[in-house]
């Protein structure tokens, strides 16, 4: 291999382990590596910004504005309540549940319906005595299951579009996929239904460890009037970095204050909550100026000015690797952190001193507003009210409706391409005052638009340093004794694994090239690989760090992280049968 090559696949491996990770946002990570092969010549300018040129971003950014439309006039509000009205049981409620999830999610982006139905879900299993353990999962992976039955259902299948129309082949059309991924995600559907009941454990949600937590966690104290905390700041009276337990909130003449902020004046007479571990309360009790309070099992913090939330942190937050302390949460937020839920488990830690990682899930108290101010910011993947976030069905929600299907019309019947389509969708949404501008600029996710155009960069230097050739080589030599069918079976395997090391897109970028190459080097047609390879990209079932939606449900689930084998191989094994008899099929390996 020449030095591009072996400089090329030195800055692969860095970026994988990079995202792997999670050392940097993906954006970051990415775009960092792209800069790097630029600097060194791998790729000339044109090369790098070609992705951004590309017909792939901006259709993501059209139709992530298309989803949050919905998502805020509840356009989807009447299916889930006609679902979750259902009252089967057992395999039929999954079913119920899960064949709609799985349709909507074929045509509008994952997130914001894991994101609509997750609190919904929980509070309806909580209502009838069930485990939202049992529905949450099967959701996030009926949600991936849907991405591939069309073009426009995740970002990967545009990115893998893109990158073939970069190449001279024509882009996937907009139900092209469904030849596979239809058989894909009935076979998916088969396997969650049937399983479901008899792998998945039983978990204890978030929210019912929390309600747990503050019966358990809790005490009261006192401000002694005339004493030395009487007219003094809380900050002042040391109660801001108490070991092992955190003011909550101060309930003044019948007035409840909460969260509290450093500089809030105490008054004689004040009754302090406290939240903490038990065992620790030792600071509290040598703190002169208190005196014990008659305890209680409950919190009045349910009033019209604060509420519980839970929030799930992303891995492009600002909070992973930092501790609450460190990040000023309260002064950032507005919020107090109650308690910090990982791997179905309470963090029994002084809360302050925890490190916080992707996925961890969040027990908040704050003031009404945190939903609307933090519910789309990138700083949380999923952002729920205690009890439930039902979105209104406004009377918007018929024209979404209407735009969405006209979208999805249009790009089907060849009459616009998909480009747009999608972004005409999206203008008019802004032009009807569906979304206001600064909603639409809101629903973007930069991050995800800078990967997938930075992705055609790294693609193009995998390609051009001859590094795709030589792994190619690699491939061709190991599995062509068994034929096309044995390399198409180790691009699937591939892919699958990377995508549950790193982001799907990053996955798909890195294999594309490969496949092509090999493709290229058995004389066969690259089509059917590259189509292998956007529906495998989007197969992350074994990990809940492997797609975000599986994070949104992790802590909010009470999920252990080895749940989502349990479950997900099956899944993954059907998925890379269902490629390995469907794709042979309907995109002949051989050239025409």
């Amino acid at each position: 291999m020449s030095w591009q090559a072996w400089f090329t696949l030195v800055v692969v491996a860095l970026t994988v382990y990079a995202l792997a990770r999670a050392l940097f946002a993906p954006a970051v990570t990415v775009f960092g590596a792209l800069v790097t092969l630029l600097l060194a010549s791998v790729i000339t300018p044109a090369q790098a910004l070609a992705g951004f040129a590309n017909a792939a971003p901006v259709t993501v950014a059209a139709l992530f504005i298309l989803a949050r439309a919905v998502e805020k006039t509840g356009a989807l509000q009447p299916l889930i309540d006609r679902t979750l009205g259902s009252r089967r049981r057992g395999r039929g409620a999954l079913f119920g549940l899960l064949a709609p999830v799985m349709g909507a999610s074929a045509f509008l982006n994952n997130t914001p319906i894991v994101a609509m139905l997750a609190p919904q879900v929980a509070d309806w299993a909580e209502r009838r005595g069930r485990s939202a353990s049992a529905y949450l999962m099967p959701i996030s992976f009926a949600t991936i299951l849907g991405g591939v039955i069309t073009v426009i259902g995740t970002s990967t299948n545009l990115l893998v579009s893109g990158m073939m129309e970069a190449r001279g082949m024509a882009p996937i059309g907009m139900f092209e996929l469904t030849w596979l991924g239809l058989p894909v995600a009935l076979a998916g559907l088969a396997v969650l239904i049937v399983l479901t009941p008899i792998v998945l454990p039983e978990r204890r949600p978030a929210r019912q460890q929390f309600e747990d937590d503050i019966r358990e966690f809790v005490t009261h104290a006192t401000v002694v009037p005339g004493g030395p905390l009487d007219g003094r700041t809380v900050e002042a009276a040391g109660l801001r970095n108490l070991q092992g337990v955190f003011l909550v909130q101060i309930e003044r003449a019948g007035e409840v204050i909460a969260p509290v902020a450093p500089l809030a004046i105490l008054r004689g007479g004040d009754r302090l909550s406290f939240a903490g571990r038990v065992d620790m309360v030792r600071d509290l009790q040598s703190t002169r100026g208190l005196r014990s309070a008659e305890h209680e099992h409950t919190l009045a913090l349910n009033g019209d000015g604060h509420t519980f939330y839970e929030a799930v942190v992303s891995a492009t937050s600002p909070l992973v690797g930092k501790t609450i302390k460190e990040v000023g949460f309260r002064g950032r937020y507005d919020a107090a952190v109650l308690a910090i839920h990982r791997a179905g488990a309470r963090v029994n830690e002084k809360l302050g001193s925890v490190r916080l990682k992707e996925g961890d899930t969040l027990l908040l108290l704050a003031e009404r507003g945190f939903l609307r101010r933090w519910r789309d910011h990138s700083d949380f993947l999923l952002v729920a009210r205690r009890g439930g976030s039902r979105p209104p069905s406004s009377r918007q929600a018929l024209l979404v409706a209407i735009i969405a299907l006209g979208v999805v019309g249009v790009a089907g019947l060849g009459l616009l391409p998909i480009l747009q389509a999608s972004l005409v969708g999206a203008l008019a949404l802004v032009a009807t005052g569906v979304l206001s501008p600064a909603e639409a600029r809101a629903a973007v996710e930069m991050d995800v638009l800078v990967l997938i155009a930075a992705s055609f960069g790294i693609g193009a230097a995998i390609e051009q340093s001859g590094l795709a050739a030589a792994l190619g080589h690699l491939i061709v030599e190991g599995f062509s004794r068994w034929g096309p069918l044995g390399v198409l079976l180790a691009v699937t395997l591939a892919t699958i694994a990377l995508t549950e090391l790193i982001t799907n897109n990053a996955a798909a970028a890195l294999v594309f090239p490969i496949a092509i190459a090999v493709a290229g080097q058995l004389g066969l047609d690259p089509r059917p690989y590259a189509i292998a390879v956007a529906v495998a990209a989007s197969a992350s079932f074994l990990t809940p760090i492997g797609y975000q939606t599986n994070t949104m449900v992790y802590g909010p689930g009470g999920y252990r992280f080895g749940d989502f084998a349990r479950l997900g191989a099956p899944i993954t094994a059907v998925v890379v049968a269902v490629i390995m008899v469907v794709v042979p099929l309907v995109w002949p390996l051989a050239r025409p």
